[in-house]
């Protein structure tokens, strides 16, 4: 298995991948749609002989501390096929590896504490933030010290809001 970022030839392996995942494209759509809007700042496929997994991240601004660099992890979804075999968490490490190097203060995701806890995810940084997804399973990762400062409102971005 590899890890890389997403080229346009995968977007039909990756249509199916979400609909294995989760049953529907709404994910799929998510990406398709923040990609179109700009938003998208990465995508990286894992792949063996075809794509078997993928991982977005999105703009997020953090209005009251905006001189932190912050995005949103979302979605993540590995082929059924494949899972429980590392793949979804090689995703994870290569893409805040990538991001890190790339300057990013802060990571937010909406999911399992028990899965992203083990990447260094909590809900203590995130509950500084006020999301449309505050509760338990809304947690953060400050991959600077400046992220550790991150607080106040945030905006997402726009295909968020459009999800059904």
């Amino acid at each position: 298995m590899s890890v890389r970022l997403e080229e346009t030839t995968d977007w039909p392996a990756l249509y199916a991948i979400y609909a294995a995942a989760f049953g529907q494209l709404a994910e799929a759509d998510l990406v398709r749609h923040m990609h179109d809007d700009g938003d998208l700042i990465l995508s990286v496929t894992a792949y063996t002989d075809e794509p078997v997994g993928h991982i977005a991240y999105s703009k997020l601004s953090l209005h009251e501390t905006s001189a932190i660099k912050a995005c949103v992890l979302a979605p993540l979804a590995v082929c059924p096929l494949f899972q429980k075999q590392g793949i979804g968490a090689a995703l994870v490490r290569h893409s805040l590896k990538r991001l890190t190097e790339t300057g990013h203060d802060l990571v937010v995701v909406l999911g399992e504490p028990h899965y992203y806890g083990r990447f260094g995810f909590t809900s203590r940084l995130a509950e500084r933030l006020k999301t449309p997804y505050d509760g338990p399973y809304l947690q953060a990762l400050a991959l600077s010290d400046q992220g550790k400062d991150a607080h106040g409102s945030v905006s997402y971005a726009r295909a968020f809001a459009e999800l059904k």
